[in-house]
């Protein structure tokens, strides 16, 4: 069995990471937005789960221009979320149940609203308050045009004009100005920051947009259609390491730095970086010397076929190898649509046009969806290496595609002019019980509108039922935990369709991706995602874990 305790300063190579989305975990005083007193009071759920650690995306004081990725102080707790001390208080409690802490780090931007920006927007051109940014003049017989044809992830230019007449880097959204990392008052105030949170107890942290921090920045600034692309896609298409503002070599140098920080604490603190960026090159970001772990997106994106998946987990156990880290293993986040939606999209399917479809184009089938995710979590959870759990998934949720246009709050929607829906649909927050204002989230409504149907979902619904997802997921991590030992697994031979490997001390994971039912391979059943016939055989869309 595998030590996952605070004495082992490797704990997190095989942990279990719950991914909580503050505003949308738990209201403690009733004004609809989740707060860290919220997370406090529900941390008993995440023991009982059987979690090692909570991953805290962002809390801090931010407008919500980005759902709190717009930070306006990154050592401080937003006002409508807590305090520094409720923030001390859910740490020691989390604690004191057995519970690491991790929490964001945005260091590619700031808000718009950060002290710094509205520092520069008044200090001017060529002035040194603007050199924290990246601020430019326009091309164009006026200043008219963008710098550069950079690109926002959200759509539309990388670049917001301000009245003086230059031009300002937002890869995200205008309201999330870009820092330049080429000056050393920017990387000395994140040093800051990290002690900070470390100073507080935090165990580790999560990296935003790991790969973005470097760009470019000689002049002539270079246009990214030379590439024959303005999208993300044109990093596949430049040598690795020289793309204008993506994945630059430069930018190991500040994580080098990092790592020297969060190895003068005893235990070291941990990192694991958000880099959407090819395999060999992610497994940059996780060698020992700099985060040590990122983020496996393959898997998420793989489709549910066994020739993909296995490949995925192939390449992706040799690539953390490679970089000596663990493999990390994703289904679910706030940036995407839920596991037990996406799982049954028809191949294919442009989950964008589902979503502004309102999720009647393909309708999806909420059982299969459900089955689906519940052998899917199975085999991820079997996998060697760490697995990160979004916010309800645990309760089987699916996505709330249906959201109304009028409440979206996700910038994707205005910014892209209503052409992309956005992420809303996996951030309304969560059902707790079956029934009241909120089920159960806090006393009054929540920022996002709750369906009818979540009630069925609710943890009272389904703590201590037979059969329910979240008893499915107790169990799973309760098995976990005993059966973890080493960091390999074997493949077994199988039928087509079907995933069959065994961990290094004997036991085995097999699922059944097919269509049709198979032989279950002999041994004692530990576990299945779904009830198994009495027939001897796996049905279709069912993971099973047996006895070595």
């Amino acid at each position: 069995m595998v030590d996952l305790s605070s004495r082992n300063p490797d704990w997190w190579r095989q942990a279990v990471i719950y991914q909580v989305y503050p505003r949308s975990f738990a209201d403690a005083d009733g004004d609809g937005l989740g707060d860290l007193k919220g997370v406090t009071e529900r941390l008993s759920h995440l023991a009982a789960l059987g979690v090692d650690a909570l991953w805290l995306s962002p809390f801090y004081p931010s407008e919500l221009a980005d759902g709190g990725y717009d930070v306006a102080d990154h050592r401080d707790v937003d006002p409508r979320l807590g305090t520094l001390d409720d923030f001390d208080a859910m740490t020691a409690e989390a604690h004191r149940l057995g519970l690491k802490v991790i929490v964001d780090v945005v260091p590619n931007h700031t808000s718009h609203l950060h002290p710094w920006f509205q520092a520069a927007l008044r200090a001017g051109p060529g002035s040194p308050a603007r050199d924290r940014y990246v601020f430019r003049p326009g091309r164009g017989r006026r200043g008219e045009l963008p710098p550069s044809d950079w690109q926002s992830v959200f759509g539309g230019s990388a670049w917001q004009r301000v009245p003086d007449g230059e031009w300002y880097l937002h890869l995200f959204a205008p309201e999330q100005p870009d820092l330049n990392w080429e000056h050393e008052e920017v990387r000395a105030d994140f040093r800051t920051t990290l002690r900070f949170w470390s100073d507080r107890g935090v165990d580790g942290f999560r990296i935003d947009v790991a790969h973005a921090l470097v760009k470019d920045l000689a002049e002539p600034l270079r246009d990214v259609s030379e590439f024959g692309s303005t999208g993300e896609e044109a990093l596949e298409r430049v040598p690795p390491g020289t793309h204008p503002y993506w994945d630059r070599d430069e930018v190991h140098e500040i994580y080098r730095d990092w790592r020297k920080i969060f190895d003068a604490y005893s235990p070291p603190r941990t990192a694991v970086a958000e880099a959407w960026v090819p395999g060999a090159r992610r497994a940059l970001y996780a060698r020992p010397d700099e985060l040590g772990q990122a983020f496996n997106f393959e898997y998420l994106q793989a489709p549910w076929d066994a020739d993909a998946l296995r490949q995925v987990i192939a390449d992706s156990l040799a690539t953390a190898g490679a970089a000596g880290a663990s493999a990390t293993w994703v289904l679910s986040n706030h940036d995407v649509v839920r596991h037990a939606s996406r799982l049954v999209l028809p191949p294919g399917t442009d989950e964008n046009a589902w979503l502004l479809s309102g999720g009647h184009a393909p309708r999806t089938d909420a059982a299969h969806g459900l089955r689906r995710a519940r052998a899917a979590t199975l085999l991820m959870l079997a996998l060697p290496g760490s697995s990160y759990v979004y916010q309800g998934e645990e309760l089987g949720l699916p996505e709330v595609a249906d959201l109304p246009t009028a409440v979206l709050q996700d910038p994707i929607w205005e910014q892209t002019g209503h052409v992309r829906k956005g992420r809303d649909g996996c951030r309304v927050p969560l059902p707790w019980t079956t029934g009241g204002p909120s089920y159960g989230f806090g006393t009054a409504g929540a920022w996002l509108p709750q369906p009818e149907w979540f009630g069925s979902y609710a943890v009272e619904a389904q703590a201590g039922a037979e059969g329910s997802t979240l008893e499915l997921y107790r169990t799973a991590l309760r098995l976990r935990r005993k059966l973890l030992d080493g960091e390999t697994l074997t493949w077994a031979e199988a039928p087509e369709g079907v995933l069959h490997f065994a961990r290094s001390d004997g036991w085995r994971c097999v699922t059944n991706v097919s269509h049709v039912p198979v032989p279950l391979p002999p041994g004692e059943v530990l576990l299945a995602s779904v009830p198994l016939p009495l027939d001897g055989t796996l049905p279709p869309d069912t993971t099973v874990w047996l006895g070595a």
